[in-house]
């Protein structure tokens, strides 16, 4: 089985030093990176592109991993994840977030879709208060559909982790993270293919019903998945399995897309979370096809030849 991860952080020096840079804490940003580095002990690398993605590719020939979709997790880091993505082997497929709201958003999705050759889009509605059907969304999604690329539009909980280390604040609008806002946009633009990761991220219902009136809209499988704990239930604690079970129920196979959200060092690539999702997948009754499509044949068809 050939396995593809739908979704990765690249994590270049670029992310670390855009949100050190807006840090309020006292310092400049390398300091502030190097007190991260010594507090927390992770990683920070340096500017070096092609040796950042090699530890990447290293990574994923460990785990078995054929390809990855990496993201540029601040616009800065939109060229970085485009030269990682460049190189002729194709294992980094590069995607770029965008804040709609944004003055240049239009401009920079072009430049990202185009000049550099980025293959999709992440959107995170509660970080940027911007409604995921509204006009400044609608205009980011009219370009990926003339691109033929993917959009993730990121529901539910959201928590980044270098941002709380960071200072940053976290004034995030969890009205606007409801997977039931995309509806009118995935019905506006059945062309587009959107892609809620973490099942939902907590908002799992939510995303069932979003899918099942669409059938644009995709989930992906990536992270701990720790909203599970959020969710009540009568017989326990939800478990990985019963996700996949109601997933593959409402969506089909052909519609989750597994990944990890594998992206600092030293932890790299979340081997863990590909054992704990493939042995879900058995319990909740997969089949060897279900499982081909899951861990990589959909994602396959996704992304550009």
């Amino acid at each position: 089985m050939t396995v593809q991860d739908a979704h990765t952080h690249f994590f270049s020096r670029v992310f670390f030093q855009t949100l050190a840079n807006l840090s309020p804490k006292d310092g400049e940003a390398d300091e502030l990176l190097q007190q991260l580095t010594e507090s927390t002990g992770m990683d920070i690398p340096d500017h070096d592109i092609p040796s950042h993605r090699q530890r990447w590719i290293q990574e994923m020939d460990t785990a078995g991993i054929n390809r990855a979709v990496t993201f540029a997790s601040v616009p800065p880091e939109a060229e970085a994840v485009a030269e990682a993505a460049s190189h002729e082997d194709g294992r980094l497929v590069g995607y770029t977030v965008v804040d709609p709201t944004a003055e240049q958003a239009e401009e920079f999705t072009r430049h990202a879709l185009g000049d550099l050759g980025l293959s999709g889009l992440l959107t995170f509605p509660a970080m940027h208060h911007a409604h995921p059907s509204g006009k400044e969304a609608s205009n980011i999604y009219a370009i990926a559909r003339e691109t033929g690329c993917s959009v993730i539009v990121h529901c539910g909980v959201l928590k980044v982790k270098l941002r709380d280390l960071l200072g940053l604040p976290s004034d995030y609008d969890l009205a606007l993270a409801t997977p039931l806002n995309l509806v009118p946009a995935a019905q506006a633009f059945p062309e587009v293919t959107f892609i809620l990761p973490h099942f939902g991220g907590g908002y799992f219902h939510q995303a069932l019903l979003a899918a099942d009136q669409c059938q644009n809209i995709y989930m992906d499988t990536s992270s701990s998945n720790s909203w599970m704990s959020t969710v009540p239930t009568t017989g326990g604690v939800l478990q990985l399995s019963d996700v996949f079970r109601s997933a593959l129920a409402v969506l089909g196979p052909e519609r989750i897309l597994y990944g990890t959200d594998s992206g600092t060092f030293p932890r790299g690539y979340r081997t863990d979370l590909k054992d704990l999702q493939l042995e879900a997948l058995h319990a909740a009754g997969a089949s060897k096809d279900d499982m081909a499509l899951i861990m990589g044949g959909n994602l396959e068809r996704l992304l550009p030849a």
